[in-house]
């Protein structure tokens, strides 16, 4: 099973000499990078997770509709918000839609599991940081869905065979002929692969002048769309399952 999954977060990286893009902007620069994603996965008849970071999700209300109204999953990721702010956004964007947020992502802030718990999440996805040496730290993992204080804690996949990681760096950097041979090896041994992008490697870094290091502007904007479109077609010719993340745990 393919767990296909995106990070919706705003781009942080400052901005070259003489150039200003304020926090709208950025904001504006998200919903263009998440239609587009929208886009190829409805023209491949896909479905996703989609991470919301909280901070932002309750300027995003219409662009969650989008989601939600394509039968996407809507989740959440935790940047650095409290309990107290997890909790408000999480009841306001469950009464907007109806439907109960089952899942939230961590990276660097980790709230305890009972907390998580208590706001009556059921599963946590949370995720390493990604940079050009990632790959070589960590080359072993568990990457079975374990059971932990009533939540299911779901680890990211890695390649059993190359030992790299699924994240977004290694997505973006890899040569798709690659990528794709990485996948159907870890298929041979593991039940699920999880897959995970960020909704600023989608951005167009000749438009915006961001200062990003050289190897995170490769593949991005335009090209990171292609790479996406071409797993996609790469998924359905093969006739590999795709799952939202609440299905497939539940």
């Amino acid at each position: 099973m393919i767990l296909l999954t995106f990070n919706i977060v705003n781009i942080e990286a400052k901005c070259q000499n003489g150039v200003e893009i304020s926090d709208e902007e950025r904001l504006k620069i998200t919903i263009e990078n998440t239609k587009a994603i929208l886009r190829i996965l409805d023209i491949h008849d896909t479905k996703a997770s989609f991470f919301v970071e909280i901070s932002i999700a309750e300027k995003l209300q219409n662009l969650l509709k989008a989601i939600s109204s394509q039968g996407h999953e809507i989740a959440f990721y935790n940047k650095n918000s409290n309990l107290q702010e997890i909790e408000a956004v999480k009841k306001l964007t469950q009464e907007l839609f109806g439907k109960q947020i089952r899942g939230i992502r961590q990276k660097d802030c980790k709230l305890p599991q009972e907390d998580l718990k208590m706001l009556e999440f059921n599963y946590v996805s949370n995720i390493d940081n990604a940079n050009i040496l990632f790959p070589f730290k960590r080359l072993k993992r568990d990457t079975q869905i374990v059971e932990e204080d009533g939540l299911s804690i779901v680890p990211e996949s890695i390649s059993p065979y190359s030992q790299l990681p699924y994240n977004d760096f290694v997505f973006q950097i890899l040569p798709t002929k690659y990528y794709q041979n990485m996948v159907f090896e870890t298929l041979k041994n593991d039940e699920f692969v999880l897959i995970y992008l960020n909704s600023w490697q989608f951005t167009d870094f000749k438009k915006y002048r961001f200062e990003i290091p050289f190897y995170r502007r490769l593949y991005s904007g335009k090209k990171m769309e292609d790479k996406l479109a071409a797993l996609l077609v790469w998924f359905n010719e093969k006739e590999m399952a795709t799952s939202r993340m609440k299905d497939y745990i539940f």
